[in-house]
């Protein structure tokens, strides 16, 4: 089956980009934050639930997806200001064909070094694990779509590894973080999805978030694993369009753009296949530091996110002071060890 264009779409507010969604048929998604309500208060922006009338407005449209909005949410907000609970009853409040977990983010933009990297990893386990568990008492499990984070192609692994019992077949998961990489090299988007074709169990579908059109001839052969990308791309072309002209950015001049940005990733699809690069070095495990301290700080993180994943601690409550108490920990019973075996 050829890989499913899902139009992401700005908001759902009736007009022109909406009417001509429901025109062309296609299949949508939309982000959790696009149904935001904010409030002022003693100066500052807060988040105050959800605008769920407009929903009524996905009428006529072929599906409607939700994602979480977590990338967006990082920028803008530094966080995502809605709970699981608060989230989870915005999904069950509509009947979407799937929705995203929620899930962190691995970008540079974001995560700005290999820590950071890991600690989202954890946390988007956790939270998938949280959605999962509000889900089935919601009754709405089946549309559940598990998302996975990662930087390196081994990192959504991990993720792959702790949900593993999510991953039944005719399961689709969402791969987060792949939307600004490039096609090519050892972290590129080819390698992602060639390692998670490896290790995915038989069955299992993929979704990419926020996939480059460009990318669809070299997924050719991937079809039977990645079935659906999404992207709003078309908006930033008429961004563009609108300041090189020095025209108003209306709705229906960003409708155009939906229109032939969908045509041109519908034409990019059928090309033929071009020839993918094999996934290269994934690097090297990386090495246990020489220095008994540096090794006790990292085996504290290791051990920490392993709680935050399984639910005995909240991400939130970390403290560096508390890292180096538990490192600390570690490291006299490391030299208890030494001492013991001389």
């Amino acid at each position: 089956m050829p890989i499913e264009i899902v139009v992401g779409l700005p908001h759902l507010s009736e007009g022109p980009i909406l009417q001509r969604a429901r025109a062309m048929g296609v299949p949508a998604l939309i982000s959790a934050n696009c149904l935001s309500r904010w409030k002022r208060r003693d100066g500052w922006r807060e988040w105050a639930g959800w605008r769920l009338g407009t929903l009524a407005n996905a009428a006529g449209l072929r599906s409607l997806d939700l994602d979480c909005g977590g990338f967006s949410a990082m920028v803008r907000y530094n966080g995502i200001p809605w709970s699981v609970d608060e989230y989870m009853a915005l999904a069950a409040s509509y009947p979407f064909r799937r929705f995203a977990s929620l899930d962190y983010c691995c970008e540079e933009a974001v995560a700005r070094d290999r820590e950071e990297v890991l600690d989202r990893i954890s946390r988007t386990i956790r939270a998938n694990r949280d959605c999962r568990m509000r889900a089935a008492d919601l009754g709405i499990l089946d549309r559940l779509m598990p998302v996975i984070q990662g930087r390196l192609p081994t990192d959504y692994e991990r993720c792959v590894d702790a949900l593993w019992q999510s991953m039944k077949p005719g399961t689709i998961i969402g791969i987060g973080s792949v939307c600004r990489r490039q096609i090519f090299g050892p972290e590129g988007l080819i390698a992602v999805f060639e390692h998670l074709d490896r290790i995915l169990p038989k069955g299992v579908f993929c979704h990419g978030f926020g996939v480059k059109g460009d990318c669809l001839p070299y997924l050719k052969g991937l079809e039977h694993r990645v079935i659906a990308v999404d992207s709003q791309a078309y908006g930033t072309l008429a961004r563009v369009d609108a300041n090189q002209r020095g025209v108003a950015k209306t709705d229906r001049l960003v409708a155009d753009h939906m229109e032939r940005w969908t045509a041109r990733q519908l034409q990019r699809r059928s090309e033929p296949a071009r020839p993918r690069q094999g996934e290269l070095g994934l690097g090297a495990p990386e090495p246990r530091p020489a220095d008994r301290w540096q090794r006790a700080i990292a085996q504290a993180y290791q051990e920490i996110r392993a709680k935050i994943e399984m639910g005995d601690l909240d991400h939130n409550e970390i403290t560096a002071g508390w890292i180096q108490e538990w490192a600390a920990d570690i490291y006299t019973a490391e030299e208890g060890d030494d001492a013991q075996n001389p």
